[in-house]
């Protein structure tokens, strides 16, 4: 069954456009209506990144969730890990994330955590869903049921120590020259802090958000400035979050680019050292480059692959028994440590081995060649493209045209109104015909 305002990530759109502050109360009550079981004093925790209709979705979700006698903490600016991980381990009944990720700050999202820290299936969507469309108002709660909120202090301090804590204990990045880009979102404050209290020695930018420039010319997305600032400050690493800091790419000492497929291979060899896989392999998505797995099965280690998105990675991990897997865009989950993509957790374990090595990063985070991938979007305004005869033919003909010379994903994106097609092999000017001849096809479709 089809959902209608859950994607990938939770529920996403323009803010006052698809997220109004009636979705959000709708969202509220549903959703703590769902999550209530028992005779207990519920709770649910908020928190949130730096986008000026925060403020507005955050009060509005206050308003569902004690209209339906849950209680509301809120934690203000926090990762979105920080929240799934604080959910956990303040045994709150639902988890809460204000935030559209990478999006620019026009846009805004709700992302939902069980008690578990974990993202909902799609039945538990589903039933929010359900709840969302229905009639509510025999279910509020009486009057002196009705659920208490506040703010609550500490939690940034307690997501530092979470975070350093996945290092040895006797780790320090003392000597390093570190530069960190906050995206202006909800790390401009932890992830800083950490660095320093760990021993390194850090630049930072990224960190004056205003309402209006999370991930603006900056952050994961954006790695211009950071590869600037790197080369400027001599620095030895680059770091570059998202908006909610789920994701991270680095940048070497030379201002290189390191994806999440490169960051993968690091800590999936480091892990295999130390005795640390769960299982011999790692899950990462259809996106992943082909070079990573041809790198990992010289390990002697299996990739994994699942549709795209950390929530499907996850899933994989979970019912293979895997504890390492990620994306390219630098979704990257260590199960041990999180229960879903920790763009800080993972950048410190390329930290530690950079440490461990004592090599600089350009040697440690560049482990296999990528094979040349070509990765075009065409936008549409409404229907869906893939279903029309003509795509289909055209991506038909593209993957008789390369079969056993590489591979084509073409797929609608999650969280926008978007189909990317992506081609990938050893043979660039192939790829980049079929890519080409497939987007032609979309674009007719889609005008």
């Amino acid at each position: 069954m089809a959902r209608k305002y859950f994607g990938t990530d939770g529920i996403r759109g323009r803010a006052n456009g698809v997220i109004t502050p009636e979705l959000a109360l709708k969202v509220g009550m549903a959703a703590g209506l769902v999550f209530q079981n028992g005779d207990h004093r519920h709770r649910v925790l908020i928190g949130k990144d730096t986008r000026l209709s925060g403020y507005m979705i955050e009060y509005a979700l206050v308003g569902g969730f004690t209209s339906v006698g849950m209680d509301v903490l809120l934690t203000g600016p926090m990762p979105t890990p920080g929240v799934a991980m604080l959910a956990r381990s303040m045994r709150a009944d639902l988890g809460v994330m204000i935030s559209a990720s990478h999006n620019a700050f026009d846009d805004n999202g709700i992302k939902l955590f069980g008690p578990d820290g974990y993202k909902l299936s799609d039945e538990v969507e589903l039933k929010i869903e359900k709840l969302i469309d229905s009639d509510l108002t025999k279910r509020l709660a009486k009057p002196a049921a009705l659920g208490r909120a506040k703010r609550i202090d500490g939690v940034q301090d307690r997501y530092v120590e979470f975070a350093k804590r996945t290092l040895p204990r006797n780790l320090s990045l003392e000597g390093l020259r570190v530069v960190i880009d906050c995206a202006n979102g909800a790390a401009y404050k932890v992830a800083p802090e950490a660095l320093w209290e760990l021993g390194a020695e850090v630049f930072s930018i990224g960190v004056e958000p205003d309402g209006f420039n999370i991930n603006h010319e900056c952050g994961s997305t954006a790695p211009e400035a950071l590869m600037a600032k790197v080369r400027e400050m001599r620095a030895d690493i680059g770091i570059a979050l998202d908006g909610d800091a789920d994701r991270v790419v680095v940048v070497d000492e030379k201002g290189h680019l390191v994806d999440g497929d490169q960051i993968l291979a690091v800590v999936a060899k480091s892990f295999q050292e130390d005795g640390r896989l769960a299982r011999p392999g790692i899950v990462a998505t259809v996106m992943s480059n082909l070079g990573l797995e041809r790198y990992l099965g010289s390990l002697g280690l299996t990739l994994v692959r699942a549709p795209v998105g950390d929530r499907y990675v996850l899933e994989a991990m979970r019912k293979g028994g895997y504890n390492v897997g990620g994306e390219p865009s630098g979704h990257i989950i260590l199960s041990d440590y999180t229960t879903t993509g920790d763009g800080f957790v993972a950048a410190l374990q390329v930290l530690a081995v950079v440490k461990k090595l004592g090599r600089p990063v350009s040697e440690v985070c560049h482990v296999f060649a990528p094979l040349p991938q070509v990765l075009k979007n065409v936008r549409y305004k409404s229907g869906r493209p893939l279903e029309d005869g003509a795509v289909a033919a055209a991506i038909n003909a593209a993957e008789r045209r390369l079969t056993g010379r590489g591979r084509l994903v073409v797929r609608p994106s999650g969280t926008e109104p978007v189909i990317r097609v992506m081609g990938e092999g050893d043979d660039r000017e192939l790829i980049e015909a079929v890519v080409d001849d497939v987007v032609a096809a979309l674009t007719r479709v889609a005008a």
